[in-house]
């Protein structure tokens, strides 16, 4: 029988309901690693949420259970029990057990929500092993329970309560087969839920762990909102007017909320929000606010004679040390995927920037001593812009004397020219690099040796940054520039892979090419371009035959496995390897161990670097002091 003919009608299945769900998690929830186990929490808790916005829920009780399940309550509206039109079953087990159900589709029960999609709740019981949702309404606690997205019983009444009382509680425990681990994350819950609680004034969110011994809890809610949260975002700077630019405005159903704080740093820090959402990939509200500040700042310098006839701020200009938080609250948002990273109503961007530009208008009107200190900031970053732009065009004729192509001269470029294909390695000095040039892929593998350590861009002006020698070439190596004038497109290699050695000195290298790529490419980590190569920390010889582990444990464990008599090496750096090493532990795609640089939250990430590299001392020397128990000690 030919394949033609085993491929028939009965061939083709069809998923119906949740089972696509449980087939293809990851179309729903991103990934089934710990961002898609925190992503159903958030789908919940949204859920808790919209009840706010709604105007008829003040808090939200979470808590991570000590069989490690989660439970979230809130005091809303509680989910309706009366039977459903159409299904003639309770519109709670509707919600729960059918995708694309809710009251989210039209704006009668909610003016505007987080959850859109009407497959939070329904998406999270399909890959949960259990889970319970209660309802405290009408003078009853109603309860039913599901596994798999599928009811165990009908649901019943279990109790009484306060004719007054109502709001909904969900508890689930989600499915091993499913996710690569089930260890929620206290931290990125809580830094989640902070965020939450700034884009909702009033509201109150309890948050606890009862795993483990010791009992974790916060509570958060901030009667100021944003205002305080761009103060919160800038504790590790120093901002160049005290009270933050804040407007909130409403135009065709869209209401905008915005504030803004100017810092004595060099690095651009706006956050977009829409309906509670980080939307870590920005979006068109964010487009439309950037769009409004480089036209009225612009229009304003003019206005007030700080810039020259003909002369132009350009928008890193204007956003040169700027702090601001962006929410949008709307119908009807469509998000790039449901994992809701990107805002995508075109609309959106005339919008914001209309209002935005109306406000900031105002604002430096009623403003002048706040409107001179940012026209000030801006016409440094202005001059600085255009001194860098020399020692750019400067650093590229002299790369263009030297090799002939424009790109740097220490770069051992790949032969392949299919993109795909290709790294990128960035090594840690000449020795390491005339290893890796020896032991590579030359088809595939390019290679960029440092000299050194690079500027620590967090404490440097984007002027001395770019027409740094050693930032200049590794940004000419990629190929994408930074800023304004970035374009992926013009990106030379897949995979651009950090590989310095295990020491000390080789992990502070690391964290300051981390810290140039998300200040100035973060789009190459959002895309999934940046990676760091694990190099070995140990060689075990016995006999003639030699193995490499990469911490402390893997050494005792390897030890012990091999037995009898061992010869181990520690290695003090890559350059002490020979080529055929080099290969085989971090360079073969076979053998190699990489680790992929991601963003999961913009905001923790920014205060993270913001933190570690900056030059607030006492907020670095506490981070230091309650985590150094977590360090790894390399002795």
């Amino acid at each position: 029988m030919s394949k033609e003919d085993n491929y028939a009608a009965k061939d083709i299945k069809v998923l119906e309901g949740l089972e696509a769900v449980r087939k293809r998690p990851g179309m729903y929830i991103g990934s089934t690693d710990k961002y898609g186990l925190h992503h159903c929490v958030y789908e919940v808790v949204d859920n808790s949420v919209d009840e706010h916005m709604a105007g008829v829920g003040s808090e939200i009780r979470i808590t991570i259970n000590k069989d490690g399940s989660m439970t979230v309550e809130d005091d809303g509206r509680g989910m309706p029990v009366d039977l459903h039109p159409v299904y003639k079953r309770p519109a709670i087990e509707i919600i729960v057990t059918k995708l694309h159900a809710g009251g989210k589709f039209d704006n009668k029960a909610y003016a505007v929500s987080g959850g859109l999609h009407g497959v939070g709740i329904s998406v999270v019981s399909a890959l949960s092993k259990k889970m319970t949702a209660e309802v405290r309404k009408n003078g009853k606690i109603y309860s039913q329970s599901y596994t798999i997205g599928v009811p165990i019983a009908d649901l019943k009444v279990i109790g009484s309560c306060g004719k007054d009382e109502h709001g909904t509680k969900v508890t689930f425990m989600p499915d091993d087969s499913i996710f690569t681990t089930l260890d929620f994350d206290y931290k990125t819950l809580a830094t989640r839920f902070r965020e939450t609680c700034f884009l909702n004034a009033g509201l109150k969110i309890s948050f606890s762990d009862l795993r483990g011994d010791k009992i974790r809890s916060d509570s958060f809610c901030y009667e100021g909102g944003l205002v305080e949260f761009v103060k919160w975002l800038n504790k590790t700077r120093k901002a160049i007017h005290q009270k933050p630019i804040y407007f909130k405005r409403e135009e065709n159903g869209t209401v905008a909320e915005v504030a803004i704080q100017y810092a004595d740093s060099y690095n651009e820090n706006i956050q977009g929000f829409v309906n509670t959402i980080n939307t870590i990939e920005g979006g068109t509200h964010v487009v439309g606010l950037k769009t409004a500040l480089t036209r009225v700042i612009n229009d304003y310098g003019t206005k007030k004679g700080s810039l020259k006839k003909g002369q132009k701020l350009m928008g890193n200009d204007v956003r040169e040390g700027i702090t601001a938080v962006i929410s949008v609250k709307m119908q009807d948002p469509q998000f790039e995927g449901q994992t809701k990273t990107k805002l995508g109503n075109g609309e959106i961007k005339g919008i914001v920037d209309s209002m935005a530009s109306a406000a900031l208008t105002d604002f430096l009107e009623e403003n002048p001593a706040v409107g001179k200190a940012i026209l000030n900031k801006a016409s440094a970053a202005l001059k600085a812009r255009e001194a860098a732009k020399r020692a750019k065009d400067l650093v590229r004729r002299k790369n263009a004397l030297s090799v002939g192509s424009g790109l740097p001269g220490k770069l051992a470029d790949c032969s392949s020219k299919k993109k795909e294909n290709t790294e990128l390695y960035i090594v840690e000095g000449d020795s390491a690099g005339g290893t890796a040039k020896g032991g590579r892929d030359r088809e595939t593998q390019a290679i960029l040796p440092l000299r050194g350590k690079i500027l620590n861009v967090e404490k440097s002006s984007p002027a001395r940054a770019l027409s740094s020698e050693m930032i200049s070439n590794m940004i000419t190596a990629i190929g994408t520039s930074v800023g304004d004038s970035f374009d992926i497109k013009k990106l030379r290699y897949n995979k651009i892979i950090i590989m310095t050695d295990a020491d000390v000195d080789g992990q502070h290298i690391k964290a300051l090419m981390l810290t140039l790529f998300f200040r100035y490419v973060p789009q190459l980590i959002e895309a999934g371009h940046i990676f760091v190569a694990v190099a070995p920390f140990y060689k075990i010889k016995k006999g003639t035959k030699d193995y490499y582990v990469y911490n402390n444990e893997e050494l005792e464990k390897k030890s012990a496995e091999l037995g009898g008599k061992l010869e181990i090496g520690r290695f003090k750096g890559l350059g002490e390897m020979n080529d055929e090493q080099l290969w085989d532990t971090t360079m073969n795609p076979k053998t190699r161990r990489l680790k992929q640089v991601s963003i999961s939250d913009a905001v923790e990430a920014d205060e993270t670097f913001s933190l570690l590299m900056g030059d607030a001392v006492a907020p670095r020397r506490a981070f230091i002091e309650e985590n150094a128990d977590k360090a790894e000690v390399d002795l």
